[in-house]
């Protein structure tokens, strides 16, 4: 196992050029694209093709939507068995003593989502790249399409129970008295059933009793996250408490846990249903318009 403290949760474009050559790095895509069919709902589409065209050189791709994923349930991306995963990774040359660096050429949630399970898994080497493949060739740095065979890995999962919201931990969190803070990270069309149902939960508006703190806020405008002061301001009236993010599919909830860790935030949750699942049960409470 590689000894020494855990790399920056974040990392420039400037860092990632200067260390592409290092023999424990390890680069993931995790591009996803999210395309509108002619209903006006919603699908996700593997960015595999995209990273067949150009990707930053070493690069493995993460499949979000497969590999990463479990299938077999209801919800699109369940977090996968440990097993799975672990396998997924070494297919990746991703092993305990590496380091990996996750970018996505469209949402930064993919990236973080990967950061999340990682982290969830137990691996604390993992870093998002700050700006994405968008920053990366906005500055002229090297892509390619050659692919590099992965290098053979061990991975180990220990699981961190403590990063994953169930059903029944957010149903505790939205009890009177509770001192957990529930977040939707939508925005706050969706978050007041005003948006309509785009993504085709079944219902509209928010978890009972969640703040709203859309995702947009913890960025600036060229995909860059804010700095972890102006993320601890947005954030002020969560920060003594523990908190639980949740979007629509367990996604965007994840760029919202890793800005407010980056804040200093330290007992952040993701709720891995999110809407998809919560929203299907008729006897969850929701609502409508501001809380």
């Amino acid at each position: 196992m590689m000894t020494g403290s855990a790399p920056p949760m974040l990392v420039s474009t400037d860092w990632l050029a200067a260390h592409l050559d290092d023999p424990e790095l390890r680069i993931l895509d995790a591009t996803v694209h999210i395309t509108r069919r002619p209903d006006g709902k919603s699908d996700a589409r593997s960015g595999k093709d995209t990273y067949l065209e150009e990707h930053i050189p070493g690069a493995q791709f993460a499949d979000v939507l497969h590999a990463l994923s479990d299938r077999s349930g209801k919800a699109r991306f369940t977090i996968p068995s440990p097993e799975r995963f672990a396998t997924a990774m070494e297919s990746l040359g991703v092993g305990d003593d590496t380091h990996v660096v996750v970018y996505s050429a469209t949402g930064v949630w993919w990236a973080t989502r990967v950061w999340w399970l990682l982290r969830y898994h137990g691996f604390e080497r993992v870093s998002v790249l700050d700006g994405g493949l968008g920053k990366w060739t906005s500055e002229n740095r090297p892509v390619t399409s050659a692919i590099t065979a992965p290098l053979p890995a061990k991975f180990t999962p220990r699981i961190d129970a403590s990063r994953i919201a169930l059903k029944e931990t957010v149903l505790q969190a939205i009890m009177p008295g509770s001192p957990v803070r529930v977040l939707d990270v939508l925005s706050p069309e969706y978050y007041r059933g005003e948006a309509g149902d785009l993504f085709g939960y079944g219902r509209l508006g928010h978890i009972a009793g969640a703040y709203n703190r859309p995702t947009d806020l913890f960025m600036h405008p060229d995909g860059t996250f804010r700095v972890p002061a102006d993320i601890a301001r947005i954030v002020e009236d969560l920060s003594h408490a523990p908190v639980i993010t949740y979007c629509g599919g367990g996604i965007a909830a994840t760029q919202a846990a890793f800005a407010l860790e980056l804040s200093g935030l330290n007992d952040v949750r993701v709720y891995d249903g999110s809407l998809e699942e919560w929203a299907a049960d008729p006897d969850l409470p929701m609502r409508t318009g501001p809380d």
